[in-house]
């Protein structure tokens, strides 16, 4: 990287210009625009993520502050909040959305080879939602209960990599089953479901589309046994089972055949029921898979902590998902950059150091190249997310 760019400028040239510009051009994003291009606004609310910023006037002020260096860094206008809130409310918010997949396209290539704590060749995510609380009272649009209101971001995690291949989000009104209505099924792929998303009907559709689904099973649920496998019970394992449903609604919701696992997890001593449409994997295999469905949620507190998407800069829908897009743009963007760099730091560590360091003129190499104590008590702290990034 050239020593004469600065380190934001470096970041930025890893954003396809082209892409960007096509997801621009196809929702209209500089139609009449006279101050504040797309380009500078994704800058500012890169700015804003990468550096912890709180607010529009909390922007506005440190880039004056810094002088040329904006300039140096990409920005081609001045940022004043009021022209980025009018951008935020009224620019499509697909655009950030779009780019945000290609991106995440980008990174899943990147890290289709890394492995996780299952030996699998097909393709496995976790499935899982996520509640963003807000004000009713500024928000109205979202409204959640009586006197709340609150926006659901329902989130699909490769394993590999533990990179989002797809975001869906709501108000907190929609049930987190309704979206498996919209989720996109990968043939030969395994879906890791909470117990929430027992639902025989959606759940059928992954057994046409040839993928395959893992869940836990709900009380008294009524089935009948149609033949039992041999099984290690010192591996915690209690049942290995082919069932049918009885219930006069749900046996014709899913006619097929269900695999129902019982095991005991030997860390909490707690019996857990599982059902799968696969029958081919071993049963134990089949009890690590679902675990691995708690990197989704370790994903949840990871972005909640170190993205800004709990504070927003506007009230509107369009507002909102703008700045949650733009968030897991920088996320995926960042984890890119990692990789392709081969950079050891965690991306905890990463997005600390640029936090500090966005308007320095150092190679980007040379800026991780520091080794961090891994006994840090703020390492310690902080590491929520185990990806080896």
């Amino acid at each position: 990287m050239n020593s004469g760019r600065t380190i934001f400028s470096q970041l930025l040239a890893f954003l396809p210009r082209r892409q960007f510009n096509a997801c621009v051009t196809r929702y209209r994003g500089n139609r009449r625009i006279r101050r504040l291009s797309c380009y500078d606004q994704f800058l500012a609310m890169t700015f804003a993520q990468l550096a912890g910023r709180e607010s529009l006037r909390d922007i506005e002020t440190c880039l004056r502050v810094l002088g040329p260096r904006p300039y140096h860094a990409g920005f081609r206008g001045k940022v004043h909040r009021s022209t980025l809130a009018d951008a935020n409310e009224h620019r499509d918010w697909r655009i950030w959305a779009d780019l945000a997949h290609w991106l995440i396209g980008q990174a899943r290539r990147l890290y289709a080879g890394d492995d996780f704590a299952v030996a699998l060749d097909q393709t496995a995510y976790a499935f899982d939602s996520t509640t963003i609380d807000l004000c009713l009272a500024l928000f109205p649009w979202a409204q959640f209960r009586k006197h709340k209101a609150a926006i659901k971001l329902h989130t699909l995690v490769d394993l590999r990599g533990n990179i989002p291949s797809f975001i869906h989000i709501t108000s907190g009104k929609v049930h987190d089953v309704n979206a498996l209505d919209v989720l996109p099924i990968e043939p030969g792929a395994f879906y890791m479901l909470d117990r929430g998303y027992v639902d025989f009907e959606r759940l059928y559709r992954f057994t046409m589309a040839g993928a395959f689904f893992v869940t836990r099973a709900k009380r008294r649920l009524d089935y009948t046994r149609r033949h039992c496998q041999v099984i290690d019970r010192t591996t915690g394992l209690r049942a290995d089972q082919i069932i049918a449903l009885n219930g006069s609604l749900t046996s014709k919701l899913y006619p097929a055949s269900l695999r129902r696992i019982s095991y005991v997890d030997p860390d909490r001593d707690k019996r857990l029921v599982f059902l799968t449409n696969n029958f081919a994997l071993p049963a134990l295999t089949i009890a690590k898979l679902y675990r691995c469905r708690w990197q989704v949620e370790l994903f949840f507190k990871w972005i909640k902590q170190h993205l800004r998407i709990k504070a927003f800069f506007g009230l509107s829908e369009n507002a909102v998902k703008t700045q949650v897009w733009i968030a897991i743009a920088v996320y995926v963007l960042v984890a890119i950059i990692k990789k392709e760099l081969c950079l050891e730091p965690s991306l905890y560590e990463i997005l600390q150091i640029l936090s500090v360091t966005l308007f320095e003129k150092t190679p980007l190499l040379q800026a991780f190249s520091r080794s961090v104590d891994k006994n840090d008590i703020g390492e310690k702290y902080n590491s929520l997310f185990p990806m080896d990034f």
